[in-house]
Protein backbone atom coordinates (compact mmCIF):
# COMPACT_ATOMS: atom_id res chain seq x y z
CA UNK A 1 0.00 0.00 0.00
CA UNK A 2 1.47 3.21 -1.23
CA UNK A 3 1.28 6.53 0.63
CA UNK A 4 -1.31 7.61 -2.53
CA UNK A 5 -3.54 4.71 -1.46
CA UNK A 6 -2.91 5.87 2.44
CA UNK A 7 -4.24 9.13 1.83
CA UNK A 8 -7.12 8.29 -0.09
CA UNK A 9 -8.06 5.77 2.23
CA UNK A 10 -7.78 8.60 5.10
CA UNK A 11 -9.68 10.71 3.12
CA UNK A 12 -12.42 8.60 2.50
CA UNK A 13 -13.17 7.51 6.36
CA UNK A 14 -12.85 11.47 7.03
CA UNK A 15 -15.56 11.97 4.65
CA UNK A 16 -17.68 8.72 5.77
CA UNK A 17 -17.65 10.60 9.25
CA UNK A 18 -18.66 13.56 8.41
CA UNK A 19 -21.84 11.99 6.04
CA UNK A 20 -22.35 10.59 9.09
CA UNK A 21 -22.26 13.63 11.39
CA UNK A 22 -24.39 15.43 9.24
CA UNK A 23 -26.82 12.46 9.29
CA UNK A 24 -27.06 12.55 12.97
CA UNK A 25 -27.42 16.42 12.54
CA UNK A 26 -30.45 16.38 10.10
CA UNK A 27 -31.91 14.24 12.61
CA UNK A 28 -31.67 15.91 15.73
CA UNK A 29 -32.83 19.20 13.62
CA UNK A 30 -36.42 17.08 12.13
CA UNK A 31 -36.86 16.25 15.79
CA UNK A 32 -36.45 19.57 17.13
CA UNK A 33 -38.66 20.69 14.47
CA UNK A 34 -41.41 18.25 14.99
CA UNK A 35 -41.02 19.14 18.77
CA UNK A 36 -41.51 22.70 18.23
CA UNK A 37 -44.56 22.09 16.05
CA UNK A 38 -46.35 19.96 18.50
CA UNK A 39 -46.22 22.86 21.07
CA UNK A 40 -46.76 25.28 19.30
CA UNK A 41 -49.68 23.46 18.21
CA UNK A 42 -50.40 22.71 21.48
CA UNK A 43 -50.61 26.28 22.28
CA UNK A 44 -53.10 27.38 19.65
CA UNK A 45 -55.37 24.57 20.68
CA UNK A 46 -55.52 26.37 24.42
CA UNK A 47 -55.51 30.08 23.04
CA UNK A 48 -59.33 30.09 22.31
CA UNK A 49 -60.16 28.54 25.75
CA UNK A 50 -57.42 30.66 27.75
CA UNK A 51 -59.41 33.52 25.85
CA UNK A 52 -62.88 32.18 26.46
CA UNK A 53 -61.92 32.12 30.28
CA UNK A 54 -60.48 35.86 30.37
CA UNK A 55 -64.03 37.25 28.55
CA UNK A 56 -66.56 34.55 30.61
CA UNK A 57 -64.05 36.47 33.94
CA UNK A 58 -64.55 39.84 32.40
CA UNK A 59 -68.39 39.28 31.89
CA UNK A 60 -69.01 37.60 35.39
CA UNK A 61 -66.89 41.02 36.52
CA UNK A 62 -68.84 43.15 34.70
CA UNK A 63 -71.74 41.56 36.08
CA UNK A 64 -70.88 41.93 39.57
CA UNK A 65 -70.17 45.49 39.31
CA UNK A 66 -73.54 46.54 37.04
CA UNK A 67 -75.22 44.46 39.91
CA UNK A 68 -74.02 46.45 42.82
Amino acid sequence: MGIKDQFQDKAQDLANKAKGSMGEKGDQARDRASQARDEASERSSQAPDQAREAAQEQQDKFDRDYDA
